[in-house]
Parts: C-alpha cells; structure tokens; sequence
C-alpha cells in the first residue's frame, strides 16, 4: 500500500507520478503565452523543469519517502534525539466549545490521523477506479494477485501470531500483512526491463487487494471504547454525502464540511480516523459530469459564441457580460468532462506521494535503536512476517491459484519473476508503521515493532531487488506486451 494502502494512480498507482503529473513541454504548441515554468529562463530551465521530471518518476516517491526515513533514523539516534521527540510531541490542541475537543492532539497524531486520511482517500480512489475500470473489474485476471495477497496477508500474520504466541506484543499481527507500494514500484523500476509488464501488473494489483485487507483490518480489529452515538453521527454524514450525490450537488465545500464532521465523529468513536478517507474515496463518482462525445460540439457553441460577439469590433457592456458567462461555462465544461475520481486524484497524488508519505515517514521512522530496551519477540515477528511471511503466502497462493486454474501468469511472466515479486512484497513500510502506532501504547514495544519493519523491509527491498534484476533480459516484444 503506498503502503498497501499506498498512494500511487494508473498503471502505477493514486500515486503513480506519472499518470498524475503534468507532461512537460519545453515548448508551448498551443499558441498561448508560456507560463514562468515554460519560460527559457535560468531557474525554470535548470532547477524547477527538472526537478518536475523527476516527480514523474514511478520510484520518485519511494525515493523521497525513503530520505525522509532516513533523516529520522539518523536525528533520532543522533545526540540532539531529544529534539525530535519534543518536536513531533508538541501539543497543536483544537477545541471549540464543548463540542469539539482536540486539545490533546500533538503534532505526531495531526500527522497520522488527519494529513494520513489524504493518503487513505487517495488509495480510496485507486481501490474504485481498479474496482470499475482495471485489473479488479476482470475476475479472471483479477483471481490470481487477488488471491495472492490474500496468502500475502494470512501468512505474514500467523507467523507473527506463532512466534508472539502468549507474549503480550501478539496484538501487533497487523502490522506485516501490508505491502508499501511506493517503494516497491521503486524496486520493480531499479530493475528495468527485466520485469514484464504483466508482472508489474500483477504486484499493483496485489497491492490494491492489500489496500481493501487492510483497510479492513484496522477499521475492524484495531477500535478501541467505540462511542455509538458518535458512530451514528458518522453514519449521518455519509448518508448525507450520498444525498447530495444523488441530487447533484457538484461543488466541493460541502462534501469538505461533511468529510471533515465525518472525520471528526470516527476520531471520537474511538475508530482509526484516517479510514474515512477510504469510504469519501468509495464515494467519489467515476462517470464524468458531462458526456465526453459532446465535449468538442458544445466548446464550439460557446466559442462561437463569443466569436460573434467581435464581429463589431467594440464590445458593448452586455457582450462582454455575456463572454464572461460562455468563458466560466467552457472552463466548467472542461473541468466537469473528467470525472470528480480523475480531478481529485490528480489534484492529490503529487501532495500525497511527495509530501504527506515522507512527512509521515518522517514522523514514525525515527526509532532510537537501544538493544536494552528491545522486545525481540516483537520485532522477530514483523521481520519474518514480512521477509517470510509475504514471500511463502504471495507465492504458494499463487501457486495453487495457477494449478486449480482459478488464475492465470500475466504474459511473458515466470515463476522466477513471481517469486522475485513475493519477496518485494515484504515491503511493509507506510502502513505496517501505521498500524504499529496504533496496536502499542507503549514506547518500547513500539520502538521494536518499528525496528521490525524497517529490518524486515530492507531485507525483502534488497533481495526483491536482486532476484529480479537477475532475470533473464526481455526481447522487446516481451516488454510492449
């Protein structure tokens, strides 16, 4: 997920860069006034368009999100450790009346419970538009990575469950039933072409099924003293969006207010909060406003309206009035012929991977690594969950899926890739840490967890790295297909 729950859209994931940032073109061809960034000047030149063609990289949010673990690894192992605990410690309290109460909230929790819902809604949207237009609406093809991340998610669990068995860490056996999939499109990139397109397929797809399983574990497993009345009002807002759909309502200020009540109730109902990005991403519509065949008639109408208006040469007051109506309407009608799915999400996806992964990544990575101190059952049990677990229960459940002929191999795709796809799937970084910092209210077991994920994740990144990029070069025709 970006974690499994991960944020990245398209063939890549709502993350992947690509098919979320703009193409960049260092010459207009529309005919209109190139902005700052396309201008021939030095700073958009050598630093701004640059550094935008590397946002579109697939693994460019792994690799930033990656800096931003490492930073916190190293500050808070560093001598001035004390910082950065007083710094994500720091109380940012809202309270309004006797309503609203959040004045114990500390920056650590604004970032994993409201800036982490924007990553939830964003994985909300891919888990829709797989559900309705990719891999997941063909359950042929959708059988086989669907049923191995179901192995991906039972396995890495019992083995955390045996070797916590009777210890009082055994809660934490959510945390490596994740694949973080930032990185592990990084990984599947470092590898180059070796890696078919359908295996690159097959490991999205997984971990979209992994964003559902997770999603479902935490809602389900991980509440704590649920308050019903407030679980009601949460209900309330929902129905209330499905309203306003209904009566097609088209602005976004409501659907905000409603998401952010809604958000408010679940954190009160003692509900991981974040989960009400997914069910606002499920909600979302996929079918475009206004019909895409009759985008091209209806621009010319308006076009040729405001044409008309210069046939006199001076415009009178009520013209220009009535070009700026038939201007607001073509902006309207440009913006509402791509889905409320496609605009949101391309609206997110760059702040999501690019901004609130690292930054969450950078708020839970920095473990003070003290052996004293070290639950070793804890951490044993996310390493091999996730190194062991995620490597036996993608391959064997794809194994079995392929011989009971409920799935098939992606084309061009071998059993040596999908073990070398198994293994990257141990990459348990953003939400197994999520689920981390929900199953341990104390510090220790939650530092060895963290511990856990972070050797548990560079091991499978590594070996999953290696095995693939041992494979046998493609022919050309294998990689186009």
């Amino acid at each position: 997920m970006n974690g499994a729950l991960g944020a990245c859209p398209g063939p890549s994931r709502p993350g992947s860069i690509v098919a979320v940032a703009r193409a960049l073109d260092d010459s207009p061809t529309t005919g209109l006034r190139p902005t700052w960034r396309d201008s021939d000047r030095f700073v958009p030149t050598t630093l701004v368009r640059p550094v935008l063609r590397f946002m579109q990289l697939e693994a460019a949010s792994g690799v930033v999100m990656l800096g931003a673990a490492v930073a916190a690894l190293l500050w808070a192992n560093s001598p001035w450790h004390a910082a950065y605990e007083t710094l994500w410690n720091t109380t940012v309290g809202l309270r309004v009346g006797d309503l609203v109460d959040l004045s114990d909230m500390n920056l650590h929790g604004w970032v994993n419970d409201a800036a982490m819902s924007l990553f939830f809604l964003l994985a909300g949207l891919e888990i829709k538009r797989q559900l309705l237009r990719g891999e997941l609406r063909d359950r042929r093809a959708a059988a086989l990575p669907a049923l191995a991340a179901l192995g991906g998610m039972i396995v890495p669990a019992l083995i955390y469950v045996l070797v916590n068995h009777g210890h009082p860490g055994s809660k934490g056996w959510g945390i490596p039933v994740a694949t973080d999939i930032a990185f592990a499109v990084g990984v599947v990139t470092l590898a180059g072409k070796r890696v078919p397109l359908g295996a690159k397929i097959f490991l999205l797809t997984l971990a979209v099924v992994d964003d559902v399983g997770g999603i479902v574990v935490i809602a389900i497993f991980y509440a704590t003293d649920v308050k019903l009345a407030w679980l009601v009002l949460a209900a309330a807002t929902i129905a209330a969006t499905v309203a306003l759909r209904r009566a097609d309502v088209r602005s976004l200020v409501p659907y905000i207010v409603l998401g952010t009540l809604c958000w408010l109730s679940f954190h009160e109902a003692g509900v991981e909060a974040a989960i009400v990005g997914v069910i606002f991403g499920l909600l979302t519509p996929i079918v475009p406003f206004h019909d895409p065949s009759t985008f091209v008639p209806t621009a010319r109408a308006l076009v040729d309206r405001v044409e008309r208006s210069y046939h006199d040469g001076v415009l009178t007051d009520d013209e220009r009035d009535d070009d700026e109506v038939a201007f607001e309407d073509l902006a309207r009608l440009a913006a509402e012929t791509a889905s409320p799915l496609e605009r949101i999400e391309g609206r997110l996806a760059l702040w999501v991977s690019l901004l609130i992964v690292p930054l969450f990544a950078f708020a839970n990575a920095g473990v003070r690594i003290e052996t004293d101190a070290l639950d070793g059952r804890i951490a044993l049990g996310v390493a091999l969950g996730l190194v062991l677990g995620k490597t036996i229960g993608v391959f064997a459940f794809s194994f079995l899926a392929v011989r009971l002929g409920v799935g098939r191999l992606p084309s061009n795709t071998t059993w040596r890739h999908v073990f070398g796809l198994a293994v990257t799937a141990g990459i348990g970084f953003t939400v197994a840490l999520f689920v981390a910092t929900i199953s341990y209210a104390d510090a220790a077991r939650l530092s060895s967890a963290k511990i856990g994920v972070l050797a548990g994740s560079l091991v499978a990144g590594v070996a999953g790295f290696l095995l693939l990029r041992s494979s046998p070069p493609l022919a050309a025709t294998d990689q186009r297909s």
